[in-house]
């Protein structure tokens, strides 16, 4: 069968791999020069079935009132003329309750842990390097507190596969010796035993040449994607800058713009962007910088080394398809980067960036089959999408293919979509 898949981020490039691999005729095209430029290449670096908590929390609108307020949250809200973002939004408080959060997590944790063993298989067989680091990830702790809290919301994960370990602040700076000299300033850390971190965009560009050499698989870059054409229950051809492109199925892997394409239909899904900020900065010679990856609970600022650089991401701000970003919008991740790795980089030699995520009001990604029964969604993955991007992946080609899937459906279809 011919394919189209539409997005050459890892969700857009893992899918190539599943569907190369049953032996589809696959074609991928890319608005960006290259592959993964977007969220792809501004990720945590961290793969991370032990941070699977859904953001639609009661905490969550707290914090968005706040940011309203002008306070510094991790996650915030930039008011502007947008219908979609206060459509989105309404149903985003829906799901923050404590039992719509625990029902949302279970289901994002069930596909993180599936996807992390597909990574690893994948990788694995295909002999695949991507600066990975399995030393498992630190949820870090500075608040007495807040570490005892944090212990009682980990439990969760724990409860349900994930093993972890509790550590105070000699534990934290025995694993990780960049810690020892702020250890101090430390409550302690949960960290979960099984994951890790690597490179995102190194994994999708080796990848993407597995599926050239292997599959034959074709990556069209510098072709941007305007609309999809459908006549009765099927698409036609989807339009590019470059003239319409006609297949016998297409997959919308687009990340943030997936919604926008599918509203040429007339079909709405609930995805939108959510604003993150990503720094990366070279390890000095001898710098002690850390190799354990992990999350500052109190910042939400995610760190992971790749390589010699040092990767460090926060905050989620729903402000629309601004790319924009001011130095201001880095305070939280150089506070944090100052005050707990003081000597690991060159703090002045940042490469700064800001990227948008593609989030669902409830966290849980859209998959499957819609409307439209030769269009198949792989969209809405959020900050999750280097965790789940083999999972969602493998699950589209067994859509595709009728096969039984390894893991339930349940709450991934695209129930979200309507119109007409």
């Amino acid at each position: 069968m011919k394919v189209l898949i539409l997005g050459g981020g890892i969700a857009g490039v893992t899918t190539a791999y599943y569907l190369g691999k049953d032996g589809h005729d696959v074609t991928l095209l890319e608005a960006n020069p290259e592959l993964g430029l977007e969220a792809t290449s501004g990720n945590a670096g961290i793969i991370a079935p032990g941070h699977s908590f859904a953001w639609g929390s009661p905490k969550a609108p707290g914090m968005l009132w706040r940011s309203l307020l002008g306070h510094e949250t991790a996650i915030r809200m930039r008011l502007k003329p947008d219908l979609q973002l206060y459509l989105w939004g309404l149903k985003f408080l829906r799901e923050c309750t404590a039992a719509r959060a625990r029902h949302n997590t279970l289901i994002k944790l069930r596909l993180c842990q599936y996807s992390q063993r597909l990574l690893d298989e994948v990788a694995r067989d295909e002999r695949i390097a991507y600066q990975e680091i399995r030393r498992g990830a630190l949820y870090l702790y500075r608040d007495p507190v807040q570490f005892q809290a944090g212990i009682a919301k980990m439990k969760l994960l724990a409860d349900h596969g994930q093993k972890q370990e509790i550590l105070d602040a000699a534990g934290v700076a025995r694993l990780e010796p960049a810690f020892e000299p702020v250890k101090a300033r430390i409550a302690g850390a949960v960290r979960d035993v099984g994951d890790s971190s690597g490179d995102s965009r190194i994994f999708g560009e080796a990848l993407a040449r597995v599926c050239r050499e292997k599959f034959g698989a074709a990556f069209e870059t510098g072709v941007r994607v305007r609309a999809l054409r459908a006549e009765r229950d099927r698409v036609r051809a989807v339009v590019t800058d470059h003239g319409e492109r006609s297949a016998d199925l297409y997959v919308l892997a687009l990340g943030v713009d997936a919604p926008i394409v599918a509203r040429t239909l007339g079909i709405r899904i609930a995805v939108y962007p959510a604003k993150g900020y990503s720094s990366t900065f070279p390890i000095k010679p001898g710098g002690l910088a850390p190799s354990v990856p992990g999350v500052d609970e109190q910042w939400l600022v995610g760190w992971s080394r790749l390589g010699d650089r040092l990767r460090l991401t926060s905050t989620a701000e729903f402000a629309g398809y601004d790319r924009g970003w001011t130095p201001r919008d880095f305070n939280n991740i150089l506070r944090f980067g100052r005050e707990v790795f003081p000597d690991a980089v060159d703090w002045d030699r940042g490469d700064y960036r800001a990227c948008l995520r593609p989030m669902t009001p409830d966290g849980r990604p859209v998959i499957g089959r819609g409307r439209y029964e030769n269009l198949v969604y792989n969209a809405g993955h959020g900050h999750m999408g280097w965790t789940m991007a083999c999972g969602t992946a493998r699950l589209v080609s067994d859509v595709v293919a009728g096969r039984q899937t390894e893991i339930p459906l349940d709450g991934l279809t695209p129930r979200r979509e309507v119109g007409g």
